[in-house]
């Protein structure tokens, strides 16, 4: 008898486990030319606390990489500095930006990139008097 309720409660778990605790499938999106082609549109922008973040393409849609544009206000950041796996590339089109990585700052313009190795404490700020504009790229590690 307790041979079988145990055999029945496993098999309850396992039921469980592939019927609510899969992991969803996500379908592979069909490219085409227009939704491969992003325009940036600010009414499908996202509002921060800090200003805004626009992504032109994002892990739901991507094989694995990201491009964000984040736009941040002067004097604001849009988090502490952090680590994560991931590693990440950002780079400059407007403002003034402060990189932060293990310890050490350094100040830069427009046309500046700024590489973030995985596990690597960084961040970024706006130390400029206007707004600070800045794309994001990011691996998704799946």
């Amino acid at each position: 008898m307790k041979t079988l309720t145990i055999l029945q409660t496993t098999i309850a778990v396992l039921f469980f486990q592939k019927t609510f605790c899969q992991e969803t499938k996500k379908e592979t999106p069909q490219y085409t030319i227009e939704n491969c082609v992003n325009h940036f549109d600010i009414n499908k922008a996202t509002k921060t606390k800090v200003g805004y973040q626009y992504w032109f393409a994002n892990k739901d849609f991507t094989q694995e990489n990201t491009l964000k544009m984040s736009i941040v206000e002067p004097g604001k950041s849009t988090h502490a500095p952090h680590h994560h796996p991931e590693e990440e590339f950002f780079y400059i089109l407007e403002g003034t930006a402060e990189f932060f990585l293990d310890g050490k700052t350094v100040t830069a313009g427009p046309n500046t990139s700024f590489y973030c190795p995985p596990n690597a404490e960084h961040g970024i700020s706006n130390a400029g008097k206007t707004d600070l504009k800045y794309l994001v790229i990011k691996k998704d590690l799946r």
